[in-house]
């Protein structure tokens, strides 16, 4: 049985509440994902929420595939990258070799401050979502999608008006 785990756009909660990020006015990757050499990695879930309260016009959010070009993010720790459906799941190791996922900041990490000039994609999922809404998308089994070593997996927005975001991905290795 492949272990799953659970990455957040931010830091593993611990005693502080989770800290939702704006989406700004242009795109903006609010999580990436890199997987480590061993470990091709399988979606098996992903959500986002906003944090909004008035009606506005939709953003476009996406989970995709920017092949091997990677945002510049802040780096995810070890702690972040969370065992999910098994407990005694092998813990995320150290560094830009990491495994399952590799960290560092340009690699698997969260708000992202430059995009990167990306001039390949796969577009896993699109949607248009209100900045008072959420989306969680499963994926059937036999239909997940599968990102390979040095390859890049990222949740990116485009949003008119700069709205509060918490997204998290959840993978199978």
């Amino acid at each position: 049985m492949s272990n799953t785990y659970i990455v957040y756009n931010g830091p593993m909660v611990t005693a502080a509440a989770p800290v939702p990020v704006t989406t700004g006015v242009a795109i903006k990757t609010l999580l990436q994902i890199k997987p480590g050499a061993l470990h091709p990695l399988k979606v098996v879930e992903w959500g986002i929420s906003f944090s909004g309260f008035a009606a506005a016009a939709p953003g476009n959010v996406c989970l995709i595939d920017t092949q091997a070009i990677f945002a510049t993010v802040t780096a995810a720790v070890e702690a972040d990258i969370m065992p999910f459906n098994n407990a005694n799941a092998p813990a995320n190791t150290a560094g830009t070799s990491g495994e399952p996922l590799n960290l560092g900041t340009a690699a698997t990490g969260y708000t992202a401050s430059a995009e990167g000039t990306v001039v390949a994609t796969r577009l896993l999922d699109l949607q248009q979502i209100a900045p008072t809404g959420q989306y969680i998308h499963q994926f059937p089994l036999g239909e997940r999608p599968e990102v390979l070593p040095g390859k890049c997996l990222r949740v990116r927005t485009t949003f008119a008006v700069a709205v509060n975001a918490i997204c998290y991905v959840i993978f199978e290795v």
